[in-house]
């Protein structure tokens, strides 16, 4: 069974910076893309950032400059770092990945339980 666990979400005042993480764990053959997507009331879930298990990354328009999203292969672990927080990044930040299990032959899509960043004004 995989498992993604997500860490660091917090209280923040604008400006200030926070750092999520994410480990998946469990019967994991091979991971192909990690990320962060986040989501408000009311509102659908949307990317923020991505990266690739070769290392290319992808980020949302409203955070390129401010997030940065890195990897630990070896620990298949993701980080977010969030640095100039704004209030309008509130949100719950989901994990997201796409792995293949061990004996299984198609990758699937596995999401966190979510982690709460409140930034305030």
């Amino acid at each position: 069974q995989v498992q993604l666990v997500e860490s660091g979400g917090g209280l923040v005042q604008a400006g200030g910076s926070l750092r999520l993480s994410c480990a998946a764990s469990g019967s994991i053959a091979s991971i192909s893309v990690m990320g962060w997507y986040r989501q408000v009331p009311g509102k659908q879930r949307e990317l923020v950032a991505s990266i690739t298990r070769g290392g290319s990354s992808n980020y949302a328009d409203s955070v390129k400059g401010r997030f940065t999203i890195s990897t630990d292969n070896a620990k298949n672990t993701v980080y977010l770092q969030m640095n100039s927080l704004k209030p309008e990044d509130t949100a719950l930040y989901y994990c997201h990945a796409r792995l293949r299990s061990e004996g299984d032959v198609y990758y699937q899509t596995y999401w966190g339980q979510g982690t709460q960043v409140t930034v305030s004004s």
